[in-house]
């Protein structure tokens, strides 16, 4: 049975995109079982490759822990890709290409069954967030099924402008979650120790436990 996609997408770059997917695919890795999650790196820049690189470098000092997916690198046809992962696992989550391959992004989502466009609290990133939203909606039309939120990154607590992208949000085509991820020490340690925040124990926790919110959202349960 194919699996199910959960992309992460924007057509900004800096948006936390790959650190999100990364982190998302190892909170459903705990809830599931690192064997029925599988992560698709389609970013040409192919950091979650080289992240997972990284990872097996310091696997040492994180045996016995949970939460190590696999990554599975698109290459030249990531469409075809994401088919071959999605036989092999009941998750995906997938790190779409950015703004300039578009079109590659399109593909991606029309087998998608869920997607997040995460938006930095800036107003330059909420007109990306704006076009990527329009975008998510006109690919509705050929894949109706496809559930899609934004999803608000990177927040810093008591910024008037954090407040303000509520209300900014509420204008667009797609709903945003209730749920937030917070800027967070947690989240730059994993990128250098190449583990993921659950991997991080007491210093991740709070950056794990809004992971599990937006899961939790995302999936129903």
């Amino acid at each position: 049975m194919a699996g199910h996609v959960l992309a992460v997408a924007s057509l900004k770059g800096g948006c936390g995109k790959s650190t999100l997917a990364w982190n998302l695919a190892a909170g459903l890795a705990r809830r599931e079982g690192a064997e029925r999650v599988g992560l698709l790196d389609a970013d040409p820049q192919g950091a979650l490759t080289h992240w997972a690189a990284w990872a097996a470098m310091g696997a040492e000092r994180t045996e016995g822990q949970t939460g190590t997916v696999a990554v599975h690198a698109a290459g030249a046809d990531p469409d075809a890709a994401l088919v071959r992962v999605m036989r092999r696992h009941a998750r995906v989550v997938v790190d779409c290409p950015p703004s300039l391959d578009m079109a590659v992004t399109r593909r991606l989502l029309a087998r998608a069954h869920a997607v997040l466009i995460p938006v930095l609290p800036s107003p330059l990133d909420l007109w990306a967030c704006a076009r990527t939203a329009q975008a998510v909606a006109e690919l509705r039309r050929d894949n109706p099924g496809l559930k899609a939120w934004l999803l608000v990154n990177q927040v810093e607590p008591g910024s008037a402008l954090s407040r303000a992208m509520s209300r900014a949000l509420a204008e667009l085509e797609v709903p945003a979650l209730a749920s937030v991820v917070r800027r967070r020490a947690a989240f730059r340690s994993a990128i250098l120790e190449g583990v993921s925040v659950y991997q991080l124990g007491a210093r991740g926790r709070e950056a794990a436990r809004e992971i599990d919110q937006v899961l939790r959202e995302v999936m129903g349960t």
